[in-house]
């Protein structure tokens, strides 16, 4: 039986950092749980209406959260933060505001800043959307596959590998359609990969994109 494990908790305390950073006590915990997951959908929501999307990505790459008493302080990570900024310079406010409004919490400070990416393309979640975008425009995904991993070479990593599961082109039967490129060391943990999996609903049903990128070896 094959053994598998997600790639980024397998690397935790080595090469890769939480996403969300706070303490709870255990009664408490769940409650922190939905509140980031909240967090995380609200802002997801608000640049999906409010972005002027030419190519479908919304490229937002992650999203850390660090809470402290009275302080829940929110980094974006975007590859295109001046698509949304542009044209309205209190759309950050206003986005505060929502989430704000979303967790009901006004008894302390919620601080959301946007950090922009060097390399867009070399984030999982980012290329992720971008297939996404290719196959719901009926683009054939061997197209999507192999263009998606041209804009990976080009910001600079070792290896990628992308994976596409479900009704492929329409099919009747679903099946999995992967790519390598370069290298992908994933027993390694010293190894820097970055993953996501991300999902995409078409007209024939839903599918499923795992994308795995080798940054560095540390």
């Amino acid at each position: 039986m094959g053994q598998k494990i997600n790639p980024l908790g397998f690397r935790l305390g080595t090469t890769q950092s939480h996403h969300s950073i706070w303490f709870a006590q255990p009664k408490n915990y769940s409650e922190s749980l939905q509140e980031d997951e909240k967090i995380r959908d609200c802002i997801k929501n608000y640049v999906q209406k409010n972005m002027r999307i030419s190519s479908g990505v919304e490229g937002i790459a992650r999203i850390k959260i660090q809470k402290r008493i009275d302080l829940i302080q929110v980094i974006i990570h975007m590859g295109f933060p001046k698509l949304l900024i542009e044209g309205k310079p209190r759309r950050l406010e206003e986005l505060q505001m929502n989430v704000q409004k979303k967790l009901n919490w006004m008894n302390g400070k919620l601080n959301i800043a946007i950090t922009r990416i060097a390399n867009p393309y070399g984030h999982p979640n980012i290329l992720a959307e971008f297939i996404a975008g290719q196959l719901k425009n009926r683009v054939s995904f061997r197209k999507a596959m192999k263009k998606a991993i041209e804009l990976t070479e080009q910001a600079g990593t070792k290896g990628v590998q992308v994976q596409i599961a479900g009704r492929i082109d329409g099919k009747e039967i679903a099946r999995v359609e992967w790519i390598r490129e370069g290298r992908v060391p994933l027993q390694t943990i010293r190894a820097k990969i970055d993953y996501c999996s991300y999902t995409v609903r078409t007209i024939y049903g839903v599918l499923g994109i795992k994308i795995w990128i080798f940054v560095n070896e540390e």
